[in-house]
């Protein structure tokens, strides 16, 4: 077994490490056979992936915290919408004429239709099922007879709206309660507003999110779960991981880090050298790798089952790091083909075993320092 490193003094908030630490850490690691360590186990109860109950008290927990929905650049035009599922509510984000985003329940307050699906750029939002009319702002514009209506009040009959706010590249919705400023103290700036956005999509899985999240947080498992895919370019169990809150952020060194070593590090970047993994506490991911990062988003639809909503954008450019849309798209078309598939593959496999005999728990070592952070403080927040 490796040598282990401990972080003595652990980074609070969002004090976290610069280029010039980072590669030091990551030097000292090579060097030494170690790894960034946590200070505690963690045992999960199998039943916390299968039972029903356990599911909607997360899903009520959900409702009650900012979460991220989408990029900014996703809704980067006046008009532009996405209209999606959160927590098992239909919801419809929209970027307005005033360029304010809002978020609204998406039901017509006639019978309850969805007055939206999947996204574009619209003038107004029409219900399908007896055109009731809604401007961007929500407020409800049209009803055709509004005669068979009497006594009805428009004004007060908009589409209900929930709290959205924006920082960093990223909109957050909370469906219960009003996003304040303090909620989103640990929010980094992820995204800037030239990095473009050429991908996005929805996959179902078969796994409970939690599993999902917890295929992102360590990198104990590269070389025996992606032996031909990312272990060829990355380095088994050597990870810096920092945690800040609830949120976390785990490094993954490519071989190719070594590169670096001769270089000045106060005047080199890191860029292209590592893959930085930040969970977004509770449910959503931002993955800095190559070329390109992902903000995702697993959406829980029942305790075995799960939608990952992903968007991909070009990483930061700099004056000595040029990328084209095509070199982001060839980097992201590896990671999805490759590496993605082996975590979901393995997360659908802990998934049909949760619910036997086999085990009471699920446990959580020392190499996963992350994965404990997110469990301590969803079981903190379900209390």
């Amino acid at each position: 077994m490796s040598k282990i490193y401990s972080l003595s003094k652990p980074p609070s908030n969002i004090d976290l490490l610069n280029d010039e630490e980072v590669l030091d850490r990551v030097f000292n690691h090579i060097d030494n056979g170690t790894t960034d360590l946590g200070n505690e186990t963690w045992q999960e109860p199998t039943s916390h992936y299968y039972k029903q109950a356990r599911f909607e008290a997360e899903l009520e927990l959900l409702k009650k915290l900012p979460v991220p929905f989408c990029p900014s650049a996703a809704l980067s035009k006046n008009g532009s919408y996405i209209a999606r599922k959160a927590a098992g509510t239909p919801l419809l984000v929209v970027r307005g004429l005033d360029g304010v985003v809002r978020a609204f329940i998406n039901a017509c307050r006639h019978r309850g239709m969805q007055v939206a699906s999947g996204d574009g750029c619209a003038k107004a939002f029409v219900c399908p099922y007896h055109a009731w009319t809604y401007n961007l702002e929500g407020k409800l514009k049209r009803i055709p007879g509004e005669e068979a209506f009497p006594g009805f009040d428009m004004t007060e009959n908009g589409l209900v709206e929930i709290s959205a706010k924006e920082k960093g590249g990223i909109i957050y919705v909370m469906q219960k309660g009003k996003i304040n400023d303090d909620m989103l103290d640990n929010c980094l700036d992820f995204f800037s507003s030239e990095q473009k956005l050429f991908q996005s999509g929805e996959i179902e899985e078969k796994a409970n999110w939690k599993i999902l999240i917890e295929t992102l947080l360590e990198g104990y498992h590269i070389k025996s779960l992606h032996q031909k895919s990312f272990y060829p370019y990355g380095l088994d169990n050597t990870n810096l991981v920092e945690t800040y809150g609830s949120n976390a952020r785990v490094i993954f060194p490519f071989r190719r880090i070594e590169k670096l070593r001769s270089s000045d590090s106060k005047k080199q970047t890191i860029n292209g050298s590592m893959t930085s993994v930040y969970h977004l506490y509770p449910n959503a991911s931002v993955t800095v790798l190559s070329k390109h990062s992902n903000l995702t988003i697993m959406e829980p639809i029942s305790p075995g089952h799960s939608k990952l909503v992903s968007y991909t954008l070009v990483n930061r450019q700099t004056d000595d790091f040029k990328i084209s849309v095509e070199d982001a798209k060839r980097d992201s078309d590896f990671v999805s083909n490759f590496g993605l598939s082996e975590d979901l593959e393995a997360a659908r496999a802990i998934q049909e075993t949760v619910s036997s005999d086999a085990n009471t728990h699920l446990t959580f070592g020392l190499f996963e320092k992350a994965i404990v952070n997110f469990h301590k403080h969803l079981a903190e927040d379900l209390k």
